[in-house]
């Protein structure tokens, strides 16, 4: 697991700094979104990198089934410091239990913590509210339970439709069980996306296209396929290391992005981000996009981190602060139970800082961003991306940045040419 960034301490109290108050930029508040992290795995992939823990893991003073009470004791730590900072009088637009695998947990404990955020705060009304889950972490009772709690979406990780690929990333759940966990979540009410994962090494182009077409039958309308990456300190990263291994190359994953959006565009779901299609505006994602449109959330549970934006001018110096809290249940818990805020460092951004971070992440989405967001600086580099076909001329010439495909395919090079 990678470790915390540095930064400066968090105050015992979780206190804000002093500048950050309420921005209403045109009479509206900034949105206002929570994440809560569960940090439970039933088996750790050798992939995988969260700040995620098995039950053998774990040991003493991290008690699963004693979670849903922790995480709502940060709950109520998040309602007093953003009362006390101006900034506690949002609803709450949307929520996502994120992981980890959030169903590890019982029904009743995840509808408990949504109840707390919902009485702290109060859900907006039409809020999102979103569950990760694993295909074999949930049944038809346990979706109902959740849709009547107040959950609106279902995320299910199901990564692969072949065996050996899911073998390879070590995932237990059977993919012939996919289509009836979509259809229970349907008739539960729910809205259902399903992620993949591509590039697994060897994962052939037909073994990606099979996934594909399984999740095209469940007939879902949003899906998200996410590029292997292979972090340092992984088992998986070892295996490759001693040549157990061999990743694809970058065409390799080139031409599986593109029968992706190939696959899913034909089939009536548009991008809307670069991993991330959806059938139509009312499935995206609100909760994801409210990160890369820079809104602000607050985050729960042990490593999850919190972003609150300062007034569009901050103090001059600043123009946002963001936090992380510590990594381990059992320490994350214990500071909870004496009254002590679980951060365990912050970092406070300036406008330029802040300013990088717009273009970072506004340019990842359909609707891009505008070209006088761009530090004067590099606005002339739109046109060369242009000509080379890596941003859309016809968006540019209105005055947005909007990436074409082949941009999509090298987002992060164009990001690098678009800020200082």
């Amino acid at each position: 697991m990678p470790a915390l960034p540095d930064g400066t301490p968090v105050p015992d109290d979780g206190a804000l700094p002093g500048w950050v108050r309420p921005a209403v930029p045109d009479g509206v508040a900034r949105p206002f979104g929570v994440y809560v992290h569960v940090p439970f795995c039933s088996v750790r992939c050798g992939y995988c990198d969260f700040n995620t823990y098995t039950a053998s893991e774990l040991g003493g003073g991290a008690n699963q089934a004693a979670y849903a009470t922790t995480a709502l004791r940060e709950v109520d730590l998040a309602r007093r410091v953003l009362d006390d900072a101006g900034l506690g009088s949002r609803p709450v637009s949307t929520v996502f239990f994120g992981g980890g695998t959030p169903t590890m947990l019982p029904a009743a404990d995840l509808a408990r913590v949504l109840r707390g955020i919902d009485d702290a705060w109060g859900l907006a009304d039409g809020a999102e509210v979103t569950t990760e889950a694993n295909p074999d972490s949930v049944t038809p009772d346990s979706l109902r339970l959740l849709a009547d709690a107040g959950f609106t979406r279902v995320s299910f990780g199901m990564q692969s439709a072949v065996p050996h690929v899911l073998a390879t990333l070590e995932r237990t759940h059977d993919p012939r069980r996919v289509p009836d966990v979509v259809t229970w979540a349907r008739d539960a009410g729910l809205d259902v996306s399903l992620d993949l994962i591509y590039g697994t090494p060897g994962e052939s182009l037909d073994d990606w296209r099979a996934s594909l077409e399984a999740v095209l039958a469940t007939g879902v309308d949003h899906v998200s396929a996410y590029a292997l990456v292979v972090e340092p300190g992984t088992k998986m990263h070892a295996q490759v290391r001693r040549g157990e291994l061999t990743l694809p190359d970058e065409d390799d994953q080139a031409a599986k992005y593109e029968l992706a959006d190939d696959l899913l565009t034909e089939a009536g779901l548009g991008w809307y981000e670069v991993s991330n299609w959806a059938r139509g505006p009312e499935h995206a994602c609100r909760h994801n996009l409210a990160y890369w449109r820079g809104d602000d959330w607050w985050g729960i549970g042990p490593g999850a981190h919190s972003y609150v934006a300062g007034p569009s001018a901050g103090d001059g110096e600043h123009a946002g602060v963001r936090w992380w809290n510590v990594k381990h249940p059992r320490r994350y818990a214990a500071l909870l139970e004496d009254g002590t805020s679980p951060g365990a460092g912050r970092e406070l951004l300036t406008p330029a800082e802040s300013q990088l971070e717009r273009v970072l992440l506004g340019v990842r989405v359909r609707e891009g961003l505008e070209v006088a967001a761009l530090d004067p600086s590099r606005r002339p580099a739109v046109a060369g991306l242009v000509a080379r076909g890596l941003l859309d001329g016809v968006a540019a010439v209105r005055g947005r940045v909007v990436l074409t495909r082949q941009g999509r395919l090298l987002a992060d090079a164009v990001v690098r040419e678009l800020t200082p």
